[in-house]
């Protein structure tokens, strides 16, 4: 266990080696909480960057985990094609509550229960991203390869065009 991460981000590095992931949260002195502060942070494209962000389905009310490039904005049309189901975005009490992360931490696995996840298929050019880890502070490096299989996401083309 690493003594000098916060519960948030050790919540997540637990995780990472439950899944066999071998990946390293770190946290940062500079924020993360948004895709351009992450990139600065870490050194790499904006691209590299995985947003978590979450979605409601309208009708559902089921949580849904959006993983997308760093620059690129959601198309909730092409999302909602996806999940076969339109979506809205959700606040901040809604993504703490489906999540157990508050907004600018959320990272894409070890949340207090199972989300369906769809990945922006724009991440997988890239051999290394980065991902948030829990906090506006805590970042962890994987293989874009390796996205998948640990949120057990669908690959799908949700990005506006343009």
């Amino acid at each position: 266990m690493n003594e000098s991460l916060s519960p948030s981000a050790q919540k997540v590095q637990n995780s990472l080696h439950a899944q066999g992931f071998d990946c390293s949260v770190v946290e940062l002195p500079a924020s993360t909480r948004t895709a351009q502060e992450a990139a600065d942070a870490c050194g790499c494209t904006l691209g590299q960057i995985v947003k978590s962000l979450i979605f409601r389905g309208k009708s559902s009310g089921q949580a849904v985990l959006a993983l997308v490039s760093g620059s690129n904005r959601v198309s909730e049309a092409r999302l909602a094609q996806v999940l076969g189901e339109a979506v809205e975005k959700a606040d901040g009490d809604f993504v703490r509550a489906q999540t157990g992360f508050a907004i600018g931490g959320v990272p894409p696995l070890g949340h207090i229960q199972i989300l369906r996840t769809v990945i922006d298929a724009d991440l997988l050019q890239y051999d290394h991203i980065w991902a948030a880890a829990g906090t506006p502070h805590a970042v962890f490096q994987l293989s874009a390869a390796s996205l998948q299989p640990m949120t057990g996401g669908q690959v799908a083309e949700i990005k506006q065009a343009g």
